[in-house]
């Protein structure tokens, strides 16, 4: 038990405990409706083999779909195998010819150096149209392109155990965004506070009233400010939750291996949300602050609420694990002492004198990379994981994992943004070897390089920050420049520029 490492990622517990039920999500189209001016979504890259038919056995299916890499990325079946590449790792971008990303965004991955079988990074960029569901008074209407809005999104998904869970969310997650988004269409293009309550359909003669479940009045006296922002937050939420509803049901026939940490940008109306669920991160900089646009969710960073799910449901730890945590394991032969130890109340430590119940393994051990909870994952926000259980037990891990993500918001309109402001999305693979500092340094010295109206100076900063954390390859192993260990995980950086060409308004 105590050598299962896997790095990983799920579920929300708040207030301990799995979330209420929700309804499941509407049948999601095969394809995003876009207007004309709209990115069309494409299928994902296909394998290097190709020739497979529809009947296909599993394990062939499996192996395509770990295999995959982002359509963008236009590789051909020998790109593929390149990519796929364990020594050589090279660096893979979007091409210089054909189609830009949106707002000229600049992108590059490379593989791990042979942590997994296949990158189990995966990557998403489109630009989406949201038809609104219904009018404000409820009355049904013809969907009309005229009345919906865009907005734009980026997404990183970095897996574990497999490649399954990152690649059916980086072809969902917007879907689902857009769907959530259907109720808020003419909400959010009305400048009054939006409603309480949408109607729904009249109720049949003979049903109950429900007036008589209103309690006193008294509390109810001013009704909470609610903003446009916070609707598009909510909806971001919800989205990332039914997300992984249904990668729990699908989870079986369709191969959804495995779990991912999501890192997720929307632009919609002049602010830019980011989602993160899972330990990837999101800075801006500009010029050469650095704003911090998300923090990770570990062991170590959630230990509170972890332990606090564990002390209000304890049969979640069977009869193999402690909430409490403690410096060290504690031994048998100490029984009767007092030892340091601290739980979901407390941030600095006590002592106390060790029980039976103590000898058990903490719910939350280690520190750093190495932290984990239950001795298994070293994340606890992402989406998956719905399989993963304790090393040589039945213990699932999954209600102590949330899938809910914390979402930050900037107003691109309160800043005069310059073309060398950008916001930097990266996976752990590039946050393990770099610090912030380092990135706003590369940032700075990458695009003082090129012009301002060159379009390529985003995917240039995006290769150079990937090349600067994998390093080159002596003393077998991959190094960087002050010979310290270069990163051994896969790697995928977005360059999203707040000051480049296009208008935010």
């Amino acid at each position: 038990m105590l050598n299962r490492v896997r790095s990983a990622v799920a579920h929300l517990v708040s207030s301990g405990g799995a979330p209420p039920p929700r309804p499941k999500s509407p049948d999601l189209p095969n394809t995003a409706s876009a207007p004309p001016a709209a990115a069309p979504e494409a299928p994902r890259s296909p394998p290097g083999k190709a020739g497979s038919g529809s009947a296909a056995p599993a394990r062939a299916v499996e192996a395509r779909a770990s295999f995959s890499r982002p359509t963008f990325l236009q590789l051909s079946p020998g790109g593929l195998r390149r990519a796929d590449d364990h020594a050589g790792r090279a660096v893979q971008s979007p091409p210089d010819t054909g189609r830009r990303l949106p707002w000229s965004t600049g992108y590059a991955e490379v593989i791990n150096a042979g942590k997994s079988r296949h990158n189990e990074d995966q990557a998403c960029c489109e630009v989406v149209y949201v038809e609104g569901r219904r009018s404000v008074a409820g009355v049904p209407r013809e969907p009309s392109r005229g009345q919906g809005l865009c907005f734009y999104y980026w997404g990183l998904f970095d897996g574990h155990a497999g490649g399954g869970a990152a690649e059916m969310a980086s072809r969902l997650l917007h879907r689902h965004i857009r769907e959530q988004l259907k109720d808020l269409v003419e909400i959010l293009q009305d400048p009054s506070p939006p409603p309480l309550c949408l109607p729904s359909t009249p109720r049949t003669p003979g049903s109950a009233d429900p007036s008589h479940l209103l309690g006193p009045q008294s509390c109810w006296s001013s009704q909470k400010e609610v903003t446009h922002e916070s609707l598009v937050v909510g909806a971001i939420e919800n989205a990332f939750q039914l997300m992984d509803e249904q990668m729990a049901r699908e989870r079986r026939g369709h191969q959804v291996e495995g779990g991912c940490c999501a890192l997720v940008v929307v632009y919609l109306l002049g602010k830019v949300y980011v989602a993160n669920a899972g330990d990837s991160r999101a800075i801006i900089v500009r010029n050469g602050e650095i704003i911090p646009m998300s923090r990770e969710f570990t062991p170590e960073t959630e230990r509170q609420r972890l332990q606090l799910l564990g002390f209000l449901k304890p049969e979640l730890l069977g009869s193999e694990f402690t909430h409490l945590e403690f410096p060290r394991r504690v031994l048998p032969k100490e029984l009767g002492q007092r030892t340091l130890y601290r739980d979901q109340n407390m941030t600095g430590w006590a002592y106390k004198k060790i029980e039976l119940e103590d000898l058990r393994f903490p719910l939350v051990c280690g520190e750093g990379k190495k932290a984990r909870v239950m001795a298994t994952i070293g994340v606890t926000r992402g989406l998956g994981d719905h399989n993963l259980k304790v090393c040589n037990s039945t213990l699932p891990i999954k209600p102590f994992l949330s899938c809910f993500p914390e979402v930050r918001v900037y107003d691109l309109t309160q800043y005069e943004h310059c073309p060398d402001d950008v916001l930097v999305l990266g996976t752990d693979g590039l946050w393990d070897v770099t610090t912030d500092c380092e990135v706003a340094a590369t940032v700075d010295r990458v695009l003082s390089a090129y012009e301002p109206n060159d379009h390529s100076r985003y995917t240039a900063l995006a290769q150079a920050l990937v090349l600067g954390a994998r390093g080159t390859p002596r003393d077998r192993g991959w190094r960087l420049p002050n010979n310290k260990l270069g990163s051994g995980d896969d790697i995928s950086v977005f360059i999203i520029p707040l000051g480049g060409p296009g208008s935010y308004s």
